[in-house]
C-alpha cells in the first residue's frame, strides 16, 4: 500500500485512510524518522481501515448503479414517507419544524438548520425502516440541541432507544447505497 506524505503548517501528525489510499499529514519540522516512526506505530489500524475501505470499493464494485429514474422514484416515494415519520416524532419530542426537502446527496444523510428546516436524502429509501427514524429524531432532535453534544444524544436515545444500532448500519452500509448513485451517475 502506497503512503502519501503532505507536509504543511500544522503541529501534530495524523493518518487519514480512504478511498484515494493512505494519507499521512505532517508538520514541516518532522522528520523522516518521526514520521516513519509515527506509521510503524499505526501500522495495524492503517491497515485495518484499508481493509474497510477496500472491501467497501469491492461491494460498490459488485452493486447495481442507479440511474437518474431510479434516483427520481426514490424522491418521490421519500416525499410520502420521510413526512409521515416526521410529524410522528416531532409530537413525541415536541418540537416544531419547517420546510422538509428531499436530495440525492453523497455526504448527508440528513441535516436541521437553525430556522427548522429539515433535509433528507432520498437513497434513506433504500434502507430499513429504522434507519429512516433514527435520522429523522436525529434530525429533529436539532431543534433542541443545535449541537452534538452528551444532551443531545440523551434526548435521541430517550426518544429512539435503539438509535446507535441504526446509526451503526447506515455508517456499515451508506457508504455502498451513495457508491450506486455515484457509479450510475451519466445513464
Amino acid at each position: 500500500m502506497d503512503i502519501k506524505i503532505i507536509r504543511s503548517k500544522r503541529k501534530t501528525l495524523a493518518v487519514q485512510v480512504g478511498s484515494g489510499g493512505v494519507v499521512v499529514r505532517a508538520p514541516l519540522r518532522a522528520t523522516d524518522e518521526e514520521i516513519d516512526k509515527f506509521i510503524a506505530g499505526h501500522e495495524s489500524w492503517i491497515e485495518k481501515h484499508y481493509q474497510k475501505v477496500t472491501e467497501s470499493r469491492k461491494e460498490i464494485d459488485n452493486s447495481e448503479p442507479l440511474t437518474y429514474g431510479d434516483i427520481n422514484e426514490l424522491a418521490d416515494k421519500a416525499l410520502k414517507v420521510i413526512p409521515e415519520r416526521v410529524e410522528y416524532y416531532a409530537k413525541k419530542i415536541g418540537v416544531t419544524y419547517g420546510k422538509i426537502t428531499i436530495r440525492s446527496q453523497k455526504s448527508r444523510w440528513g441535516s436541521c438548520s437553525s430556522t427548522g428546516n429539515l433535509n433528507f436524502n432520498c437513497l434513506l429509501m433504500l434502507t430499513p425502516p429504522e434507519v429512516i427514524d433514527s435520522v429523522v429524531v436525529h434530525e429533529l432532535c436539532h431543534r433542541k440541541e443545535m449541537n452534538h453534544s452528551e444532551r443531545f444524544y440523551a434526548e435521541v436515545l430517550r426518544v429512539y432507544p435503539d438509535y446507535k444500532k441504526w446509526d451503526k448500519w447506515l455508517k456499515t452500509n451508506g457508504k455502498v447505497l451513495i457508491g450506486r448513485m455515484e457509479k450510475g451517475k451519466g445513464h
